[in-house]
């Protein structure tokens, strides 16, 4: 049963109505990222009506996150962001259905989580999961909607949708570990999230309810600073679609293994003789973690440090979330080296374990 009354507004909208809000209702959408893009997608997709809603981040919240993602309150630092943001969704909204992935989005757990929803909403700020994303979605034929910030600017766009453009036609991949800054390393206007956020969840009511022009095939980029908007054009790139189709096909079809360590796993590793502990943070970063076989090399150093390890070699690598020694690992893996982990979730999870 629709709740007449809660959408009332909405359903007069001869292009919505009642069986507009039953799409909706009907709906389910993945939003990865709970952070500076996720907590508008979430707030605007559970208010709209939109059945049921996957939430998937690892991270927790910090108070360094309140400026820009309002889900969140200051007595919620600490706590997981997924658990939290659903919480809070459902206090919005408790007709939802609303599932909850604690975890970073990655090669070991991805195929698993995407199997259930229909449109993927990309909220995330590390390049090696968009693509994990990209490829995923365009093996399963989903849509997914995406933004990124910078600064004061942002972009928006909609790949995979009716066998359209997918972000490999837009941004074909660069080999390499030299990733685009996140607002962590370069800054961000605490309201611009927001409004790239509430432009993500449109397209995404737009494509559940089959009205309008989907951005698919355009990239909206737009500045906040002084307020210009711009709409650029891309065309299929048959190749770039068919390296994603192959790349998912392969995800679909790998045996799961177990790359992601516990900080329990991680910390019985570290004491093996001759294992090699790469620490990919910036040398200032804390809390330290000294080992015998600990060695720091910087995310962006790392590229040309692997060509002096040997690639039979058993590596662990580590960061403070587990983002970077993420996209760490992908590298080394596709570099040819076949014994490398990461800690999952990075330096901080081991807090009760030193």
């Amino acid at each position: 049963m629709i709740n007449i009354n809660r959408y009332s507004r909405q359903m007069m909208l001869p292009e919505i109505g009642e069986s507009g809000q039953l799409k909706l209702q009907n709906a389910r959408v993945l939003v990865i990222g709970a952070g500076g893009l996720g907590c508008p997608v979430l707030q605007n997709l559970a208010g709209g009506g939109v059945g049921t809603i996957g939430i998937v981040d690892g991270d927790v919240v910090d108070e360094t996150n309140l400026h820009r993602q309002l889900l969140y309150t200051l007595k919620d630092c600490g706590k997981g962001k997924a658990e939290t943001a659903r919480n809070a969704i459902l206090q919005l909204n408790p007709e939802l259905k609303v599932n909850v992935f604690p975890e970073f989005f990655n090669a070991q757990n991805a195929c698993e989580i995407v199997q259930d929803y229909q449109i993927i909403v990309d909220c995330t700020d590390t390049l090696t999961v968009r693509y994990l994303i990209n490829d995923l979605a365009v093996v399963k034929k989903i849509p997914v909607v995406y933004a990124s910030i910078y600064k004061f600017e942002g972009q928006v766009s909609v790949f995979n949708y009716k066998n359209g453009p997918s972000y490999r036609c837009l941004f074909p991949e660069q080999e390499g570990l030299n990733a685009v800054p996140n607002c962590v390393e370069s800054g961000v206007l605490g309201v611009l999230p927001n409004t790239l956020g509430t432009l993500q969840a449109t397209e995404v009511l737009k494509i559940i309810l089959e009205i309008g022009t989907v951005l698919s095939g355009k990239l909206l980029i737009y500045d906040a600073l002084h307020f210009q908007t711009q709409i650029i054009d891309f065309a299929k790139n048959p190749k770039a679609i068919e390296k994603g189709f192959i790349n998912g096909s392969q995800l679909l079809n790998r045996k799961k293994t177990i790359e992601d360590l516990s900080p329990e796993a991680f910390l019985e590793k570290c004491n093996q003789l001759g294992m090699v502990v790469i620490d990919v943070r910036e040398t200032d970063e804390k809390p330290e973690f000294k080992g015998k076989n600990v060695i720091q090399i910087p995310l962006s150093e790392l590229e040309e440090y692997s060509k002096k390890l040997d690639k039979n070699q058993e590596i662990i690598l580590f960061c403070q979330t587990g983002q970077r020694s993420l996209s760490a690992m992908h590298h080394l893996q596709k570099s040819g080296f076949v014994g490398v982990f990461h800690l999952g979730r990075g330096i901080e999870s081991l807090n009760n374990q030193l």
